[in-house]
């Protein structure tokens, strides 16, 4: 069997060409396949789309989360409830042509465990965005231990046992795109032209996308204390010796420096490094703090087969799978 998982969030204006363009590829398939829908706490009438299109598709399962918990959140749901061999990720806008999820397939019938689509052009996203994107790529990949391919999105297929292991991973924080590459797995990539959305409106604004790329970088990697901690020094170390110097200057040379624009400028500074510490430390520790919680990543209202339970990560400990 073949999952394909489709997150959905206020995607009504959508959700009839999306289904009758996964109609068609299931049929090109020759496989069984499922269709989990994850409604991450829309507000317009996708729900009772997909409800409605159950009727005509009865492969498609829904999962109905109690509220809006974030796309990361619906992802964890549909890869925790897929039933397939291999699932399949990919967004309900149509910029990831599902037309491609048989090539993606033979790949996976080949032996690769993880097949990645890689763009290679971004239609109807702004330069601000492709630059931004391309920026953050490449300066995650610096700090993190665990490479990110560049110019990739969530638009991907998974064999089973990838599967299983992203949701023995413990973490509530979660950043997929560092999880899906720090499982690893043999890789094939994959290259294709993103599509422009199809219908409605992007639920991704410049703020959301900075807590994720906040997210992305404080999840797989320390090295941003160590570049505070270097900060740090180096600041008290020109601090120190400018104080020198002074010293010198009045000893030697009989100067004092009368003023206090330079104190202000050196008091600011060191501030300003003292608080930026402060603040990229409190990241950490909150990101503590809310694992220390302990709660699920999402909780299920309702599912279309009434058989699963509520997600609750679990670790695989000495060969025993144990509840987190």
């Amino acid at each position: 069997m073949l999952s394909i998982v489709i997150p959905v969030h206020n995607e009504a204006d959508v959700i009839p060409t999306l289904l009758n363009r996964l109609a068609r590829v299931c049929r090109q398939l020759g496989t069984a396949t499922e269709l989990v829908f994850v409604d991450d706490g829309s507000s317009d009438n996708s729900v009772a789309l997909l409800l409605k299109a159950r009727r005509r598709y009865p492969d498609i399962r829904l999962l109905q989360l109690s509220r809006n918990f974030g796309k990361e959140a619906a992802v964890t749901a549909g890869l925790n409830h897929a039933r397939g061999d291999a699932v399949v990720l990919i967004d309900a806008d149509l910029q990831d042509p599902p037309e491609l999820i048989p090539d993606m397939v033979n790949e996976w019938r080949k032996g690769a465990d993880v097949v990645l689509m890689k763009r290679r052009c971004r239609t109807g996203e702004s330069w601000v965005k492709q630059v931004t994107a391309s920026v953050f790529y490449r300066l995650i990949n610096r700090i993190s231990d665990a490479p990110i391919p560049v110019d990739t999105g969530d638009f991907r297929l998974m064999s089973r046992r990838t599967v299983d292991a992203l949701n023995r991973l413990p973490e509530r924080n979660r950043y997929l795109k560092g999880m899906f590459a720090w499982v690893g797995m043999p890789t094939v990539t994959l290259e294709f032209d993103r599509d422009p959305r199809a219908a409605g409106k992007t639920k991704w604004n410049y703020l959301k996308l900075v807590h994720l790329a906040m997210e992305g970088i404080t999840s797989f990697s320390t090295r941003p204390l160590r570049i505070a901690l270097i900060l740090g020094l180096l600041a008290a170390g020109a601090g120190g010796l400018f104080g020198t110097w002074e010293v010198l200057k009045a000893l030697v040379l009989g100067v004092s420096t009368p003023g206090y624009a330079s104190m202000i400028a050196m008091i600011t500074f060191l501030s300003g490094i003292q608080l930026l510490c402060v603040g990229l430390l409190g990241e950490y520790v909150g990101r503590i703090y809310m694992e220390t919680k302990q709660r699920p990543v999402f909780i299920l209202a309702e599912d279309s087969d009434d058989h699963v339970q509520d997600y609750q990560p679990t670790l695989r400990v000495a060969g025993n799978d144990q509840n987190n």
